[in-house]
């Protein structure tokens, strides 16, 4: 799946929305040692950056290397270009000892895995029994009742033949992914757990974070502008209702987390 990415790698760094504090405060409360975590899918590094303030080190990967490329560079943040699926032994000798890591997590790509294979990895490399693997994705994003309606319309008739299916899994919040582990402390289940970012954008940025989707640039190979001018007239009339300028989005983020057990 990285190819879908690679041709709006700078798109994908400039509009992807943040995520809150609220979320790794979280997911750090559930690990017991903050030494190791390896952020997988780490695309542009926006995650693996703010577990670097957390942990004492991250291991940051990804199957493209345009993505890493505008990625955030800190110290302690290790970058990896590795292939999409990775065997025990390639875990070993590139990433981290068995039973090495405190914590793994994906943003925003669990859906694009081999799972069966990944989570063998994830059972490997996490300390037992309470290393804790931490998935997350975001939603639409919402504005307001009057572009929400203009946006809703474009993202379920215009947008939709060109995700792939995978993309159900997210629209669904993760809660029909497969996702074998135990719950962390103090939690009954494994989620998803909402939490909520929100990013000051202009409409051209909201545009910027449209042509970021895959299906955007799937839907542009097939020789298809999804942003047509009619489509970017009825955004900007719904966008300048009110007035004009910058809006706050607000990404509902959905988290599945769990721990390896014994």
């Amino acid at each position: 799946m990285a190819d879908l990415f690679i041709k709006q790698s700078k798109q994908y760094a400039k509009a992807r929305p943040d995520y809150p504090e609220e979320l790794f405060d979280f997911i750090a409360s559930k690990t017991n040692c903050h030494d190791l975590a390896w952020d997988v899918g780490t695309g542009n590094g926006q995650a693996a950056g703010s577990l670097a303030g957390i942990y004492k080190n991250v291991i940051a990967t990804d199957t493209s290397q345009k993505q890493l490329e505008f990625a955030i560079k800190l110290p302690n943040i290790r970058y990896e270009h590795t292939p999409a699926v990775l065997s025990i032994a390639e875990i070993e000798q590139k990433l981290a000892p068995k039973s090495s890591i405190d914590l793994v997590i994906v943003a925003q790509a669990l859906h694009w895995f081999d799972l069966p294979t990944f989570y063998q990895g994830v059972n490997w490399v996490l300390k037992k029994p309470n290393g804790v693997i931490a998935a997350w994705c975001y939603t639409v994003p919402r504005v307001n009742n009057v572009v929400d309606t203009v946006f809703d319309r474009f993202y379920t008739v215009d947008v939709d033949p060109y995700w792939d299916p995978q993309r159900k899994l997210v629209d669904n919040k993760y809660r029909s992914i497969d996702f074998p582990f135990a719950p962390v402390d103090g939690e009954d289940n494994t989620g998803p757990f909402e939490f909520m970012t929100e990013r000051l954008m202009d409409l051209d940025g909201f545009f910027t974070y449209i042509r970021s989707w895959s299906a955007y640039q799937t839907a542009k190979e097939k020789g298809v502008e999804l942003l047509s001018d009619d489509v970017i007239a009825a955004f900007r009339e719904a966008w300048n209702d009110g007035g004009d300028g910058n809006k706050a989005v607000k990404f509902p983020v959905n988290l599945r987390i769990g721990r390896v057990g014994n």
